[in-house]
């Protein structure tokens, strides 16, 4: 198959076909949708899209060629399948799609068989054609990325460049996402290489050996310090890359791939990622080399999913083994959800007659989901389609769950005694005291019954012993966070999801397609299980489309999460050459903005052409109109803005007036859909959520005419009036359709309205029941108002604004002046009365349209091309001048050197607090508790009490003024901070736990006295530990030696029992 050039983005996504100028633009933004595929071609290269004109200006990573590699096809869908819809969850077929990325004039070597003539390491089987394609060019000494799902095997990919690295006498480095699964790695490749050593901060293993396994922040470390192991290392390794794509810690990768020499070569290994490409251009642009990718869908185990509806009674296949959506099976299982929703409601219903009993027997939801896994769980252990993980994104609901299972029992007697043997073996590192903990002791008689916890608050030592325990097959049942996905090489037969909604950090919200690939890919061990189970239990909040989107979608692209942060930047800036301009330059956040001009540059070229094209009669005339409508339109907003401030309007908000909501068209004109007359039930009034708003915010509950949902929206309405929150409003009904049957598709809703949005107030007011929980009622209102309407065909009588209302407001009246002029303009306008302006006006609208286009990308050409975050680097740059961590010429000072030293918290804070003397009068534990509330910065609890260590109160309070006074700074230099809440983070409830810890108090005791999971109380701990260490470097950096010892004393006070139990892994 001959190669041929082909621009960077044009034809891998879809070899057939050539994307448009848009589709690439939108490829290369940051979230891309479209994904590899895999559909056969007979061998055939895709023919280069036409190449695009390249004007003097234009970025030099553009000087790329793509070049196709080997391609494996899947076998094609059958015929009597082509028109149903494929899920992309993978193949059977061991398919491969390769390509390569050059720097431009690279002469291309061959790689086919480069590893059949002198292998580092042969295998005990066969390769799959991805892995040998990946081996060839790792041993031609070329950088791949490797994009598989989990369990195709990319790790053997990994150990042939370990094996090539000591085969060549050179040293590679292995980096990991978390410590745990750098402390599994580096046991299962120690056992496999010997030659191999272990850095995570906690602990250094041979740190001489030829193979070092990693975190990617030890990496990043060495490389800003300039580490002499990074002269003599050849490959890097980069296991789970796809978390590049972390919000908080992907910019840690993007930092340390831009820092390594260019001399080194790379293994990315990743899950399945749509834009691999850009990737791999990125790579190649940077570091002037060769990226090859090698991507396969193919699953070893193909996968069937299942929906299991909450209340249901059974499972339905959704997704075959062959990836075909099975529609009506989907469909019945809706049906099924819509059903018992109804019951729950009535059910409810019937509660709210009898107080008493209401209070004694009120539904509760958590059991229900409780009563539905503990049926699953019993419906897999019966048909033997064990192991299973059963996912759940509550620490406490996996135990509550876990709990309801206690009286099961999967285990037979001898499996009980090797759970007995294992555990006692690894409990007995731990003193007398650890081993009687609550937690220790409350897990065993599960674990014995075959059923596992797994989340972040189990004590460290507890998680190694279920994750050993489960890999043993010794656990049937385990009930897990999402963090057992994180590259822990553990596959069970069946994956269950309790729920498919979890907390990110900020906000609530439905996991992505990517998140759920990654999670149900644990489902099919590899030559064990002829298929894997995906079971996803739905519950009556997820609407349809989203459990849809949630198993239709593709994986996740892999953007830049790339932002600056101040330890970037200092350590930057102490570098004699090195430039943090270098660092967004080379970032892959700046990368994904240059590919895009040229495909937006098009755009563009385009927008302006069609613009042309349009040709209006007498277009002046009809410009005047449209200028005219449009400032109609903003007279209407100001009139609204004024007539509905609280002090106006809020009298007349009584329950029973007949009210319009205001639906203006669309930015681009196109038309809303409009509300009929609604009516007001009653209103709420509280503080504005902007805290620098004095006004309060008006919530109108109105009752409108809505587009019915499935059934079980019917009893939701009423829930409306209990809060003021705002929601998206549902769907308009046409107009004049209301009061009808319930049988059709429309029903009155009661929906939280922002009062701004109210147009039109009647001054009649029609009558409401009491009672407004039954649909029939709300009908009945409906019914009313359409009795009204018939009545005023000519229109409803309005309350007028300044006699009714007796608005008394200058500005209003202006307003009001203004518009009467506009419309006596407008309605003497020649072209008002024309026959054919509907048409012109119609085709003006459509030229205003391309202009704003026009406009729009003309902006992001601008963006593209100009370096990012320009402003944020500038505004970041005043705050450490400012603090005085640098001085006016950029050079670092004391300040500075100091926060080079600090990445586990706040290095502002931290340094500033050292040069007051904040830490000079303090004990050694007072001063390490005082550092405990700037690692604990978890959401403060209503339940949290103040410190009891009076010592502390006022470093506490300096310690808030000081981080008052640097967010006062910043705002000052134009960075959005909001003062108060910056201040507010550091949290003090584990500021007595820390004493007592540092006083020599037991686990058992401190646990006691918090109310967070052992593992959170350990995880603080560790991470203040590892603060402790930075400091002592710190202050040794300026010559401290009073703080040195305070701080290095500090980290031995913590560094004790099972705190810091040592790894079973190690």
């Amino acid at each position: 198959m001959a190669d041929e050039d082909l621009d960077l983005f044009g034809a891998f996504d879809d070899a057939s076909t050539t994307l448009t100028a848009e589709e690439q633009a939108a490829s290369s933004a940051q979230k891309r949708k479209e994904a590899p595929e895999s559909t056969a071609n007979d061998d055939k290269v895709a023919s280069p899209p036409a190449k695009k004109q390249q004007s003097e200006g234009r970025p030099a990573s553009t000087a790329l060629q793509v070049v196709e590699g080997k391609r494996i096809d899947a076998t094609p869908v059958e015929d009597g399948d082509k028109n149903s819809g494929v899920v992309s969850t993978g193949t059977q077929q061991k398919n491969l799609i390769s390509f390569s990325v050059y720097p431009q004039g690279y002469e291309a070597k061959p790689t086919a068989g480069a590893a059949a003539q002198n292998p580092a390491k042969t295998y005990p089987f066969t390769l799959d054609p991805f892995q040998q394609q990946a081996v060839d060019y790792i041993e031609a000494g070329e950088s791949v990325l490797v994009s598989a799902h989990t369990s195709a095997g990319k790790t053997a990919v990994a150990e042939y460049a370990i094996a090539k690295s000591l085969r060549d006498k050179q040293r590679v480095i292995y980096t990991s996402p978390i410590k745990a699964l750098s402390n599994q790695k580096y046991r299962d490749l120690e056992e496999e290489f010997g030659d191999v050593g272990l850095m995570t901060g906690d602990i250094t293993i041979n740190p001489s050996a030829t193979c070092l396994i990693m975190t990617t922040e030890i990496l990043r470390s060495m490389l800003y310090r300039g580490s002499e192991v990074m002269r003599e290392v050849a490959w890097v390794i980069y296991d789970e890359i796809h978390y590049m794509r972390d919000k908080e810690r992907g910019v840690v990768w993007e930092e340390s791939i831009i820092l390594l020499p260019h001399k080194v070569r790379f293994v990315f290994l990743s899950a399945t990622i749509p834009n691999s490409k850009e990737f791999a251009g990125w790579i190649c642009h940077i570091h002037h080399q060769p990226c090859h990718v090698v991507y396969t869908d193919y699953r070893p185990t193909p996968l069937q999913h299942y929906v299991f509806p909450a209340g249901g009674s059974g499972l339905h296949l959704v997704v075959d083994e062959k990836g075909k959506f099975r529609e009506d099976n989907f469909q019945k299982a809706i049906a099924t959800l819509s059903a018992s929703a109804d019951d729950a409601a009535s059910e409810l219903a019937s509660y709210g007659s009898n107080t008493k009993r209401r209070k004694a027997q009120k539904p509760n939801p958590k059991k229900k989901v409780g009563t539905d896994v503990f049926r699953i769980v019993k419906l897999i252990m019966d048909r033997q389609y064990d192991p299973v993980i059963i996912f759940s994104f509550s620490k406490r609901d996996c135990e509550a769950y876990a709990l309801l299972m206690s009286k099961l029992d999967f285990n037979t007697e001898e499996e009980k005694q090797s759970v007995d043997q294992l555990f006692k073996n690894a409990m007995d590192s731990l003193s007398d005291d650890d081993r009687a903990l609550p937690q220790v002791d409350s897990i065993l008689p599960l674990l014995r019954r075959g059923i596992g916890i797994h989340h972040g608050g189990l004590l460290p030592i507890l998680k190694e012993v279920i994750e050993i325990l489960f890999s043993e097959g010794l656990l049937k049942c385990l009930f897990a966070t999402e963090t057992f996905s994180m590259g822990l090489n553990m596959p069970a037969k069946t994956v269950v999801f309790t729920n498919c909604r979890k907390y990110d950090g900020k906000d609530f919200r439905w996991i992505t397609a990517g998140e759920y690939i990654q999670m149900s890919g644990r489902a099919g061990r590899r030559s064990l299980d002829a298929r894997g189970i995906v079971i996803q239990m739905l519950s009556e909040q997820m609407e349809p489309q989203v459990a849809k989107g949630i198993l239709y979608g593709q994986a996740d692209p892999l953007f830049s999460t790339f932002h600056l942060g101040y330890n970037m930047l200092l350590n930057l800036m102490r570098v004699e050459d090195a430039d943090p301009e270098y660092m967004i330059k080379q970032s892959f956040h700046q990368f994904q903005n240059e590919q895009a001009a040229p495909a937006l540059e098009e755009a563009l070229e385009r927008a302006k052409e069609e613009k042309d094209q349009i040709v209006i009669k007498n277009e002046e005339e009809v410009a005047q109109y449209y200028y005219l409508s449009r400032s109609l339109v903003k007279l209407k907003e100001d009139f609204l803005a004024i007539r509905n401030k609280p002090d106006f309007v809020v009298r007349f908000l009584n329950g029973g007036r007949l009210v319009k909501l205001y639906c203006p068209d669309s930015d681009d004109g196109t038309s809303k859909p409009k509300w009929d007359w609604g009516v007001i039930v009653n209103f709420t009034t509280k503080n504005a959520s902007d805290s620098t708003s004095a006004t309060p915010d008006t919530i109108v509950h109105v009752l409108l005419n809505c587009v019915a949902d499935n059934g079980s929206s019917a009893n939701k309405s009423n829930d409306a009036t209990n809060g003021s929150t705002v929601s998206e409003l549902p769907t308009p009904a046409p107009e004049g359709m209301m009061g009808l049957s319930t049988s059709t598709q429309n029903e009155m809703k009661i929906c939280p309205v922002p009062l701004e949005m109210l147009d039109l107030l009647s001054s009649l007011r029609v009558y409401i029941p009491k009672d407004l929980r039954t649909l029939e009622s709300r009908q009945a209102v409906g019914k009313s108002v359409k009795e009204v309407l018939r009545r005023f065909p000519q229109g409803v009588p309005l309350l007028d604004p300044r006699e009714d209302m007796d608005i008394q407001d200058e500005q209003f009246t202006r307003v009001i002046e203004k518009t009467v002029e506009a419309e006596k303009k407008l309605k003497g306008s020649a072209f008002h009365s024309a026959t054919d302006k509907e048409a012109r006006f119609a085709l003006y609208n459509l030229k205003m349209e391309g202009e704003a286009k026009m406009r729009e990308l003309e902006r992001k050409i601008k963006e593209s091309k100009s370096l990012v975050l320009r402003d944020d680097l500038r505004r970041r740059r005043r705050v450490l001048r400012r603090l005085e961590f640098v001085d006016k010429e950029g050079v670092i000072q004391r300040k500075g050197r100091t926060a080079c030293e600090v990445s586990t918290t706040d290095e502002l804070l931290v340094t500033e607090m050292i040069f007051n003397g904040q830490f000079n009068d303090l004990s050694v534990n007072n001063a390490v508790a005082l550092l405990s509330c700037l690692i604990n910065t978890e959401k403060k609890k209503e339940s949290d009490k103040p410190p009891q260590a009076e010592s502390l109160e006022i470093p506490v309070r300096q310690l808030r003024e000081t981080a008052q006074r640097i967010a006062k700074v910043m705002q000052d230099a134009k960075i959005t901070i909001d003062v108060d809440e910056y201040a507010g983070v550091f949290n003090t409830s584990l500021v007595d736990v820390v004493i007592a810890w540092c006083q020599g108090a037991k686990f058992s005791q401190i646990c006691k006295m918090s109310d967070a999971f052992e593992g959170t109380i350990i995880r603080c701990l560790r991470r203040l530990e590892e603060l402790l260490r930075q400091l002592t470097l710190a202050a040794h950096s300026i010559g401290d030696i009073e703080l040195e010892k305070k701080f290095d004393e500090g980290g031995k006070k913590l560094k004790r029992d099972i705190v810091f139990a040592a790894s079973l892994y190690l």
